[in-house]
């Protein structure tokens, strides 16, 4: 689709892609229903403007990790690698994001997995190992032991594999438990889904986010960007649900 025909159709896309702009700076996002950029990572953290097409995600499931209201009027998915730097600096970064908006139940943040198989070896074997912690202890656990993961990781693939079950312990699971549930590999389906989810939505690198609002405007967000950018887009996309 011409990008100028896009604009006709969506009242959305000019107020946003002008504040996004200046939020963004080194990245493209747009806005669109049935037109979006695909991202191009061209280095850690930013990215580059690439064709318009649509962005594809799955919808929200019983399987999801979500903190906030499922049902928020934004909802932010990201797609993460637990030995990634970048990360690493993001996860507080959304963790800021859900105690500012999250109470009110304006914003949710959906947690799925992108390991970066080349780059970071042990990165899948965590993934699995948070959604044992979810096995055990459902979706508190889960988010306590990504916690720990990301607190302990010094990221790059340094993380030692003994830790894991060492934090399942830290974080109140069962050790014996844990430790067949993570053997088993019975969670690796449900990371390589995660994985395609990711790719088939544009993801180029991690972190990768879609930001959806609730009348179905879709945001595609590469790389740790800064809260105070993060706040610029959440608001003007809740600005924009209320004008419609």
């Amino acid at each position: 689709m011409d990008p100028n025909q896009e604009t006709k159709h969506n009242p959305l896309l000019i107020p946003l892609s002008i504040i996004i702009a200046g939020a963004f700076v080194g990245i493209g996002i747009y806005f669109a229903k049935t037109a979006n950029p695909r991202e191009i990572r061209t280095d850690a953290g930013k990215s580059a403007l690439s064709n318009l097409e649509e962005i594809t995600v799955n919808p929200l499931s019983t399987d999801d990790h979500i903190l906030g209201n499922p049902n928020a009027s934004v909802v932010i998915i990201e797609f993460s690698d637990t030995e990634c730097p970048f990360c690493k600096t993001f996860h507080p970064t959304l963790k800021r994001v859900i105690s500012d908006y999250g109470k009110e139940g304006k914003v949710a943040w959906v947690y799925r997995h992108f390991p970066l198989d080349a780059l970071h070896s042990k990165a899948r074997k965590e993934a699995e190992a948070t959604e044992c912690a979810a096995e055990l202890g459902g979706n508190a656990k889960f988010w306590e032991y990504l916690d720990l993961i990301f607190l302990r990781t010094p990221s790059n693939n340094g993380l030692d594999p003994v830790e894991l079950p060492k934090i399942a312990k830290d974080v109140g699971l069962d050790v014996k438990k844990f430790e067949s549930c993570l053997s088993s590999g019975r969670h690796a389906d449900k990371v390589q889904s995660d994985y395609e989810d990711a790719v088939r939505s544009g993801g180029r690198g991690t972190p990768h986010s879609v930001l959806i609002t609730k009348d179905g405007q879709k945001v595609s967000i590469q790389g740790a960007q800064a809260y105070d950018a993060l706040k610029i887009v959440i608001d003007t996309a809740l600005v924009n649900i209320k004008s419609r």
